[in-house]
């Protein structure tokens, strides 16, 4: 009998980057009795001419990781630390240009928010030095550059907003598995996260002005969520975008915006078997669930433009 041996698949690699993951750096600045906190993870991703290291191992394009988190300290002690997405900018520019085998530089910061501790007022001059962790949402960018040109996606995550009135849910498809009563009166809660892209891709344009923006854009989105009259969380998410878009300017002219929204359902609870009424018009009381919930996300752009932000903000 002859054995037949297959000929052995052709093997090329693919995508491929490294870097460094949430490298946390803070940065304090003391104004005299003043002081003032930068709180980011910063995570880096290089690509370019890195195929032997993967082929033969040899690092001779291989910018060590270690090095990465150096120059995130670094630079954070010589730059400062203006705002996430100024400081992604400086990374990925000198990551680019400074190595030749490198040819694409990604910059994820997250920015989590400190508040001053007054002491419920009563702190006094310590109220300059000491500070409480935000229970608000944490701010994000990605700063990615290629030599040429630029891009760059802000946003946040676990903003929780609810209103308590001006929500509605009916009119929509009944099937035989259908239990949901229809109402007109109903919590509407949710936990933004949101991404949204510059038109802004390099100089000549002046940089946009990133915090001016981002403060812009949250009170934009917050706007939008109370003053909307809701009919489904879909028109409050369209609503959200729209303000975004039409509220950004000729300097930090935005896009595109993206929304993730998972539904927080708060169902009545059924109080009868007790012998009370439960009615939306007194004080209610609420059952909060956390799962299974409804998940609402769309892109929401300028027209003309052309989406770039991934449709699963996982990945961003």
């Amino acid at each position: 009998m002859t054995v037949h041996s297959r000929p052995a698949p052709a093997v090329v690699l693919g995508q491929n980057q490294y870097g460094k993951a949430e490298c946390h750096v803070v940065r304090i600045t003391r104004d005299g009795a003043t002081h003032h906190i930068k709180d980011l993870d910063v995570s880096i991703a290089l690509s370019g001419d890195l195929e032997e290291v993967h082929l033969s191992g040899s690092n001779a394009n291989c910018l060590p990781t270690d090095t990465m988190k150096n120059t995130v300290y670094a630079f954070a002690k010589q730059h400062g630390i203006e705002s996430a997405e100024r400081f992604g900018v400086l990374l990925a520019r000198h990551f680019v240009t400074g190595q030749g085998p490198i040819k694409r530089a990604r910059v994820r910061i997250a920015e989590h928010a400190w508040e001053r501790n007054d002491g419920g007022g009563r702190a006094g001059a310590a109220a300059g030095h000491s500070f409480v962790r935000k229970g608000q949402e944490t701010r994000l960018a990605q700063v990615t550059f290629d030599g040429e040109r630029w891009q760059v996606v802000s946003g946040l995550k676990d903003l929780v907003v609810l209103n308590s009135a001006n929500s509605e849910f009916w009119g929509y498809i009944k099937d035989e598995y259908t239990t949901l009563e229809e109402t007109w009166d109903r919590v509407l809660a949710t936990e933004v996260s949101a991404r949204w892209r510059f038109g802004w891709t390099g100089e000549p344009r002046p940089e946009p002005a990133w915090e001016r923006s981002y403060q812009q854009v949250r009170a934009d989105i917050l706007r939008a969520f109370a003053e909307t009259y809701s009919l489904s969380l879909q028109q409050t998410l369209y609503e959200m975008g729209a303000r975004v878009i039409a509220g950004s300017d000729e300097v930090a002219e935005i896009d595109e915006v993206r929304f993730s929204l998972p539904n927080k359902h708060h169902f009545l609870v059924d109080l009868k078997p007790f012998g009370l009424e439960n009615d939306t018009a007194d004080s209610a009381v609420y059952h909060a669930a956390d799962r299974p919930y409804g998940l609402i996300e769309a892109t929401v752009l300028r027209e003309g433009a052309e989406a770039g932000i991934p449709l699963d903000l996982t990945n961003l």
